[in-house]
């Protein structure tokens, strides 16, 4: 029985003389088509094998067509962060402004002046195009930037520290996302770690005491980006650090992790210390992320004196972390929001962070009308967002949400997390991408804040065919 059904399989020489995979093969190119086709014929098979019916022809074409489309989608796509979270690190960090990404796009187009002196038509150097800028928003004597803030952290110890000491607070062996910990970096670059005072609190004369004239390359503190310490607790100023490194010539390092070009607290958040602060302070050198609160694309900034900058440039490492033009167009563009005052009205992340509350609630009310066919209990809530991204630990921001009762909360958010499209219709992906909410109290809520404005008509048609599901399934 079994080998009958399974001569009932066409072959592969058959299948490809139909019209349906010629088309797919023009489509697709002949090798992906055929390793589809295997594959479906190999599956229909052991479907056979298992006491199953043989499929016909063209069950086997539609199944090699789906086939061909998952496999030719991105794996890589555009998503709807209804969460509350803006500095989503899962989600991609801080979406770019239109002008970054008009300058990613332009330059990323032919050629460009990377490297290029146009006045003296020679090789010139790609770091002018973020440098300058970025002394001109921080005071520093010369910037570097590389792909990210651990590798700032890390270029900078390898190149002035390397076999030599480096003296941290005990309360400052910070681990961050992915299981990122800055003893790890230290120790990757060849430099001595030497901790000095206790968990909770540290003195200068702590430092003092451990620090050797011919030994110490460098003091650093490293900003407590994710977590906070609370009650007994003590660390000098960084003021006081650089006094102690200008008494015996050793620099003072200031890794802020996130970093910010503007002050928090006008927007109802804690001070977080801003590049300028570190920079004013003295720091010989200062390194955070060009992606967070700061909105640009993925880069780490070096900013300092410039004889240790010009250190870190020439250094072999550098050139392993250097970022590409799109990188440099991206920040060069979100720099110049910075310094034509327009960076809160610009870059998402300062938009979002400076939403008014009444524009969030006749957002999330928005919602509610457009869902109210559904039929599912929904009402418009406060709630708080968060700024994420190891920024600002503890802080939340008051938001309204939409907020949706449903039998399962959690099958819905699964649901959401698909999208509308089926697995083979990869066009849909822009017109619909998936989105990702937040279940609080048993509801699934929906935070404007997060969502950008543009993406509103996308989340309610995700929103309708996830809820178009049967009720046992959200």
């Amino acid at each position: 029985m079994r080998q009958s059904e399974l001569r009932k399989l066409p072959s592969v020489d058959r299948l490809l003389q139909t019209e349906d995979i010629a088309r797919l093969v023009e489509q697709h190119g002949r090798g992906l088509t055929l390793d589809a086709l295997r594959a479906v014929l190999d599956d229909a098979r052991q479907a056979v094998l298992s006491g199953q019916p043989a499929q016909g022809a063209e069950a086997l074409i539609a199944e090699t067509g789906r086939r061909l489309m998952v496999d030719a989608r991105p794996s890589l796509y555009p998503m709807i962060n209804a969460t509350g979270v803006i500095i989503h690190t899962n989600l991609g960090r801080a979406p770019l402004s239109e002008r970054a990404r008009r300058a990613m796009a332009q330059v990323s187009v032919g050629y460009s002046n990377l490297e290029y002196d146009i006045l003296a038509g020679a090789r010139g150097s790609r770091y002018i195009h973020a440098s300058d800028l970025l002394c001109r928003l921080t005071g520093a004597e010369d910037a570097l930037v590389v792909n990210n803030n651990a590798s700032a952290v890390l270029l900078t110890l390898t190149a002035l520290a390397s076999e030599r000491q480096v003296l941290i607070s005990r309360s400052q062996l910070v681990e961050i996302g992915g299981g990122f910990r800055i003893p790890d970096v230290m120790r990757q670059s060849g430099a001595e770690l030497v901790e000095v005072g206790t968990t909770n609190r540290t003195y200068v004369h702590d430092y003092a005491e451990a620090l050797h004239p011919m030994h110490t390359a460098i003091i650093l503190r490293v900003h407590h980006s994710n977590f906070q310490l609370t009650g007994f607790v003590h660390e000098p100023a960084l003021a006081e650090l650089v006094i102690l490194g200008d008494e015996y010539a050793i620099p003072v390092m200031d890794d802020l992790g996130s970093g910010t070009l503007l002050d928090t607290e006008p927007y109802g958040l804690a001070h977080e210390p801003t590049i300028q602060e570190s920079i004013s302070a003295g720091a010989s050198i200062v390194t955070a992320s060009g992606d967070k609160l700061l909105g640009g694309p993925q880069a780490g900034l070096i900013l300092g004196k410039a004889d240790l900058i010009h250190k870190l440039r020439r250094h072999p490492l550098a050139r392993a972390l250097r970022v590409d033009k799109t990188t440099l167009a991206g920040l060069q563009a979100t720099l110049l929001a910075y310094l034509e005052g327009k960076a809160a009205e610009e870059i998402p992340v300062w938009r979002m962070i400076t939403t008014p509350l009444e524009t969030l609630a006749r957002r999330a009310r928005k919602w509610q009308r457009a869902l109210k066919g559904t039929g599912v209990p929904m009402d418009v809530v406060p709630a708080e967002s968060t700024v994420g991204g190891g920024s600002l630990p503890g802080q939340t921001l008051p938001t309204w949400a939409l907020a949706l009762e449903v039998p399962s909360p959690d099958a819905l958010a699964a649901r959401l997390r698909q999208g509308t499209r089926e697995p083979a219709q990869a066009p849909d992906l822009v017109e619909a991408p998936p989105l990702v909410a937040r279940i609080e109290d048993n509801r699934l809520l929906l935070d404007p804040r997060t969502v950008l404005p543009e993406q509103d008509g996308a989340l309610i048609k995700t929103m309708e065919a996830a809820l178009s599901a049967q009720p046992t399934q959200v």
